[in-house]
């Protein structure tokens, strides 16, 4: 197991340093990270570091951040971008941190394959009660993500504990119980090369015996992969599907197949919304690698941690208040009508000859915007590469940006989120107006 975690290690830093200049997250504020001790149950000795941005809704929303094998909350930290999509969106984030040889997290053992069993999955629970305590936090909305080790306790959490987690998104994982061992080993070589196979069935209950006798909701589920894994190869992409359609009752046919970036296969199942039960996502050419910024994006969007659900108060002082509204749900249209206000907010994350750019568009109007093109101008020497969650054409100067088919409404007080990555030869600029339907918009 020492041998597979460096192995596993090496990789991830190998990405991490290749990857530092696009996806470098602390945010621009004086939030920081915190160490968090005296949580609660915490049977193997875990870590627990805190992100909670400067401004927050009155209940705002939890997403548990998993590292890889030898990594660490702080690590993780600093080399995503969940923290600057709270610090943008307002939700908290929980990073905690495996202490044991390896800094794997324990998706192995029984006691962390069954609800309130022990090992690391009560420990992350401790600390989203912890966080849900201090913070009065929505209950209704506690999420988890994480990579390589952390995507497949992304999974061990969602199938031990669907009574806490509202959703997942696994970069690089396996199914649930796939690692399991009777050996005390940490490793399984089988199912890390990916000739674990099973019936969807066979999956299904492996799930449903971790928590014998729950009836509530499922929580929904993302999974990513890269077809050149060769750390936890890409047949387990199909495995986890096979799992989690199964467990919702789906059929493994998908409802919708698109490519929202030109390396991406996405299938949705149940569902061909961004809130569709299972999303899986394969991506051609990469290996066992950290989330790009593109991909976290996807992530929080599917998630549904994108909007805000209540007007913001200081998180400083956190206090009860009404629940909030659910988030809108978009209504696909091709002809653009409607008018009205409307702000836009644009932050970059640059590097020495590229940049990616995130773009919220928010209807501060009192109408419904059905249907949006955005137009800005691209400083000089600016060029789009490629995008998510819009067409954007053409790749320089003056472009336009325009919804998808499940983007396309945007209702009174909603927003919607865009990005795309580009090149530059110099000019890091950002445009300095924006015009929604022939409207001018506030900007920031």
């Amino acid at each position: 197991m020492r041998v597979k975690a460096r192995a596993l290690g090496a990789v991830i830093a190998t990405v991490l340093l290749m990857l530092t200049g696009l996806v470098m997250a602390v945010p621009a504020s004086s939030a920081s990270l915190t160490e968090v001790t005296g949580f609660g149950t915490n049977p193997t000795n875990l870590r627990m570091h805190l992100y909670v941005p400067d401004r927050l809704p009155a209940r705002p929303a939890i997403l548990v951040a998993v590292h890889y094998c030898t990594g660490s909350g702080p690590a993780f930290y600093s080399g995503t971008q969940f923290a600057s999509l709270a610090d943008q969106y307002g939700f908290i984030v929980i990073y905690p941190s495996a202490t044991r040889s390896g800094s794997c997290f324990d998706v192995s053992s029984s006691q962390a394959l069954r609800h309130d069993g022990g090992s690391d999955p009560v420990g992350i629970v401790s600390m989203v009660r912890y966080v849900q305590q201090r913070y009065t936090t929505d209950t209704s909305r506690v999420y988890v993500t994480g990579a390589s080790s952390g995507a497949m306790m992304t999974n061990v959490l969602l199938g031990g504990y669907p009574d806490v987690f509202k959703a997942g998104a696994a970069f690089m994982g396996v199914p649930f119980g796939c690692f399991a061992t009777t050996d005390g080993s940490s490793w399984n070589s089988t199912c890390a090369n990916g000739n674990l196979i099973k019936t969807p069935q066979e999956w299904g209950d492996l799930v449903r015996a971790a928590y014998p006798g729950y009836s509530g909701a499922r929580p929904r589920m993302q999974v990513w992969h890269g077809t050149e894994d060769s750390t936890l190869r890409y047949p387990n992409l199909q495995e986890e599907i096979k799992q989690w359609t199964n467990v919702h009752g789906l059929s493994q046919t998908p409802t919708l197949t698109d490519q929202p970036q030109p390396n991406w296969t996405r299938t949705r199942y149940g569902s061909s919304g961004v809130n569709a039960p299972v999303e899986a996502i394969s991506v051609q050419g990469v290996g066992h690698s950290l989330p790009t910024s593109g991909m976290e994006l996807a992530a929080i969007r599917f998630l549904g941690l994108d909007t805000t659900s209540a007007s913001p108060s200081p998180s400083a002082s956190p206090s009860a208040s009404p629940s909030p509204s659910p988030s809108p749900s978009p209504s696909p249209s091709t002809s653009p009508t409607g008018s009205g206000p409307c702000r836009v907010t644009y932050t970059m994350n640059s590097w020495n000859t590229g940049f990616t750019a995130s773009v919220t568009i928010a209807n501060t109007g009192s109408s419904a915007i059905n249907g949006w093109g955005l137009s800005f101008t691209l400083p000089g020497g600016q060029s789009v590469t490629s995008a998510w969650n819009a067409t954007v054409s053409p790749s320089s100067g003056q472009v336009t940006a325009r919804n998808l088919s499940y983007n396309a409404s945007i209702p009174p007080g909603g927003s919607t989120e865009f990005g795309f990555q580009a090149t530059h030869t110099g000019n890091t600029g950002k445009p300095t107006s924006f015009t929604l339907n022939s409207t001018t918009c506030v900007t920031g």
